[in-house]
């Protein structure tokens, strides 16, 4: 035989399991609600100034200019790239491979090579002394084009006021240790705002430190490491001297396009990157298969 389950109502809560609430002594069920309290007057100047800065920011991304690009000059690697080059108005990482991670000279010279390329001065933000300003001119940008910043510990602050300025052409900025990734958003909006291409060089002191590879906002991240030159004379290899330096350039991320790794000529002169000739005359794999 079966008796009835009889399940008891908590207090505040009706038998349909729905919470009542308490009606004050002599208020009405059917009474107005009691009207809302007009916000401070420092609230609605707040929220005022943040819709202005919702709107003048939209009004930005509505009225951007087409994207620009810097291209490197080999038809390989601006393939891969989204917009055929180095996007400008964009921040971008770049740090030297094996033993040359903490002093990051071939990521020096990639970097100065591409600013060889725009006109414009370029703001260079170290974190202490230690660039030797004449050796960017054998990458072809000239001493006299940069203007040179010791930050100590405020580097990416300096770079954030710096790529404020649509006059100047680049900012670059060598921090030290982890970047996180709001710092490096904050540096990618900024550059996007202005149209001001933005490279950090990253060093470490050890080739495989794991704050090389944390996340970032940048476009691309690159990784250039040293090849041994070829003889001056290819054709006589007995001849003394050395030929045109040779980097093994890695791009590690690309936002919108493939990663890749490419052995080419380190920038001349000029800031051009030239490709390797015994590579350029090496027959494609499907011709060999053939």
């Amino acid at each position: 035989m079966f008796m009835p389950l009889v399940i008891p109502v908590r207090p505040g809560q009706s038998a349909s399991g729905e919470r009542s609430q308490a009606i004050p002594d002599g208020a009405s069920q059917d009474a107005a609600p009691a009207p809302s309290r007009p916000l401070p007057a420092a609230q609605v100047a707040t929220i005022a100034q943040l819709r202005a800065r919702i709107a003048r920011i939209e009004r930005s991304h509505d009225a951007a200019a087409p994207a620009r690009s810097l291209p490197l000059g080999i038809p390989a690697i601006d393939q891969a790239l989204p917009g055929g080059g180095i996007a400008l108005g964009a921040l971008h990482e770049a740090a030297s491979a094996g033993a040359d991670t903490e002093h990051a000279a071939a990521a020096t010279l990639f970097v100065a090579g591409l600013l060889a390329r725009l006109d414009g001065p370029v703001l260079w933000v170290l974190r202490q002394a230690d660039l030797f300003a004449p050796g960017l001119a054998g990458a072809g940008l000239q001493p006299n084009r940069v203007i040179f910043v010791e930050a100590g510990k405020a580097v990416l602050a300096v770079m954030e006021e710096g790529l404020r300025h649509a006059a100047l052409a680049a900012v670059v900025g060598e921090p030290a240790g982890r970047i996180s990734l709001v710092a490096s958003r904050r540096l990618h909006l900024a550059a996007e705002r202005t149209g001001v291409l933005a490279i950090l060089i990253r060093r470490s002191a050890s080739f495989d430190d794991p704050a090389l590879a944390t996340p970032s906002a940048a476009v691309t991240r690159w990784r250039i490491a040293v090849l041994p030159s070829p003889p001056a004379l290819p054709e006589a290899p007995e001849t003394p001297g050395l030929g045109r330096a040779r980097w093994r350039l890695d791009l590690t991320r690309c936002r919108g396009g493939e990663p890749g790794s490419w052995i080419a000529e380190a920038c001349d002169a000029a800031g051009r990157l030239g490709l390797v000739p015994d590579i350029a005359d090496r027959p494609h794999p499907s011709r060999l298969s053939a």
